[in-house]
């Protein structure tokens, strides 16, 4: 294991947490209450930004007369967003961890690496999902930021730099970044992490990942150990 990585830094849903479709359904119920029809293959691609970003640019295509696209018009959207999500995960039985997540969140742990995810979503939606999982109350995940805590969302670093304040990391080459989206690869690159590695059991394919260049694609989060093993020994 290279002894520089210092952090480690996943996704939630759909890298580290299993992401049934729900989140999708809810984008596309909260367009409904307002009028619009949007797919859900429209949907999948703006699963990693932040929320509001996401419906922004939604709107931008959904909603002829720009004049309504308004933060407040976004802000209700948004609300009615976050409200079906709290409640999902508040109370659904398929909350769960993506297999091999605390395999990989234990291995990093025995070397020292600490462990913090980042999320497109709110951190009150954040919140549910990391109580019920036990994850920072097990100390099985050491930080957590979700997008509305920083001014701007992925792409942008800001949640990877807010992590690495809080980890006392002041090199960025001493980071890796893992996520199921465009937007986490390209937040890693932004962040100058040493890797921005994709994986596939979320929103995107290898095939629809592969022209953003991440570092590494994987298809199961344990296969990250042989990633570093085999790439980033002492």
């Amino acid at each position: 294991m290279h002894n520089n990585i210092r952090l480690a830094v996943f996704d939630i849903a759909g890298t580290t947490v299993k992401d049934n479709g729900e989140i999708a359904i809810a984008f596309q119920q909260a367009f409904q209450q307002y009028g619009y029809t949007v797919p859900v293959e429209k949907i999948n691609p703006l699963m990693g930004y932040k929320k509001p970003e996401a419906i922004d640019i939604m709107l931008q295509e959904y909603e002829q007369d720009s004049t309504l696209i308004t933060p407040d018009y976004i802000n209700a959207i948004h609300e009615y967003f976050r409200k079906l999500m709290v409640q999902y995960y508040t109370v659904t039985n398929d909350l769960q961890p993506l297999p091999g997540a605390a395999t990989v969140f234990s291995w990093l742990k025995e070397r020292g690496i600490r462990i913090a995810l980042d999320t497109g979503f709110s951190n009150d939606i954040t919140n549910v999902i990391i109580e019920r999982l036990g994850w920072l109350r097990d100390g099985l995940v050491d930080d957590v930021v979700s997008s509305n805590e920083v001014k701007a969302g992925r792409p942008f670093p800001y949640m990877i730099q807010h992590l690495m304040r809080n980890a006392g990391v002041d090199d960025a080459l001493q980071v890796i970044k893992t996520g199921d989206t465009e937007v986490d690869i390209n937040e890693g690159k932004n962040a100058g992490c040493l890797l921005s590695v994709g994986v596939t059991t979320g929103a995107f394919t290898r095939a629809q990942l592969e022209p953003y260049e991440p570092s590494f694609i994987i298809d199961h989060l344990e296969e990250l150990i042989p990633v570093l093993e085999n790439n980033y020994q002492k």
